[in-house]
């Protein structure tokens, strides 16, 4: 980073993935937070020529607010690298792994984190017949914020129609029955945990749209499932090989205690949208969302 008090920041956000419009939400969200906090900040839709506007901009730290694929998966970390531009959140592996729900998956395992029961198949074969019984998910092995994610009701006659967007390579996973729970980590410590309320699925539109979830933080949950979120989130921030700030999400079974409590994904690149929870997490701290995006900043490296 550079020895300037205040460095010049590029806010990186767009792109062409799914989550296109989420990230420029953020995007725009940390570009504002962070002139109200001082830096000169330029904000670039990261395209094609995406090299070009940041060789030209010349910044010393880019603030990754893009999400999904590209973005979140190790290939603008790569670019990132090579330009040795200093940048936000985590590297090259640790993106990923995290972006592949079954390599994350794997990586929980190994470090003896609880995960639902998965596995990976041909989108003609979860179209064809059920491969799981009832009720399970399918969703897309390497996108998040719920894109593209089926719930198959315990009720269901039928195999999930899928959409056509929808890749070749999906993932069926049991369905983890109970509260929806996620805690963010930054750096080496974990901030607190929420619980996440909606009417039916925590989809996109509940994630995303004003008032399509109702969010409770900190969570009203047993000392014992508030540590073990907090010190699991922090576990698979470390065996991802995370850096900067990431966001673990679970389900917990409260009919089954400790025992129920399961890990989804971790998030490389949560959300910084208005209806985010990670900002969220950061005021328990009396850390405003100016002061959390300027930390991010502040932690930002090349080599991560």
């Amino acid at each position: 980073m550079s020895s300037r008090a205040l460095p010049k920041v590029v806010v990186l956000m767009g792109g062409p993935s799914a989550e296109r419009e989420v990230s420029l939400v953020s995007g725009r969200e940390c570009a504002a937070a962070l002139r109200g906090e001082g830096f000169e900040v330029i904000e670039v839709d990261a395209g094609p020529d995406v090299a070009q506007r940041l060789a030209e901009a010349k910044p010393d730290v880019v603030f990754n607010a893009l999400h999904g694929r590209w973005g979140e998966d190790g290939c603008i970390q790569g670019m990132l690298e090579w330009l040795r531009l200093p940048y936000t959140h985590s590297g090259v592996l640790a993106s990923s792994l995290a972006i592949d729900k079954e390599k994350t998956k794997e990586t929980y395992r190994a470090a003896g984190l609880p995960v639902a029961d998965s596995f990976l198949a041909s989108k003609a074969e979860v179209v064809a017949a059920h491969l799981m019984t009832p009720p399970y998910v399918v969703k897309p092995y390497n996108e998040g914020s719920s894109v593209g994610v089926y719930l198959v009701n315990e009720a269901a006659n039928t195999p999930p129609q899928l959409s056509d967007d929808m890749p070749e390579t999906v993932m069926v996973e049991a369905f983890i029955p109970g509260r929806e729970l996620t805690c963010t980590v930054m750096g080496d410590r974990a901030l607190g945990v929420t619980e996440v309320i909606t009417d039916g699925w925590y989809d996109y539109d509940a994630k995303y749209t004003a008032g399509g979830s109702r969010h409770i933080c900190p969570a009203d949950t047993p000392a014992q499932i508030t540590d073990a979120c907090m010190a699991y989130a922090l576990r698979a921030h470390r065996a991802l090989g995370c850096r900067g700030v990431s966001r673990t999400d679970f389900r917990w079974d409260d009919a089954k205690g400790l025992d129920g409590l399961i890990l989804l994904e971790t998030n490389t690149q949560p959300g910084m949208t208005p209806t985010s929870l990670s900002p969220e997490h950061a005021a328990l701290h009396d850390m405003s969302f100016g002061q959390f995006c300027a930390w991010m900043v502040e932690d930002a490296s090349c080599d991560r």
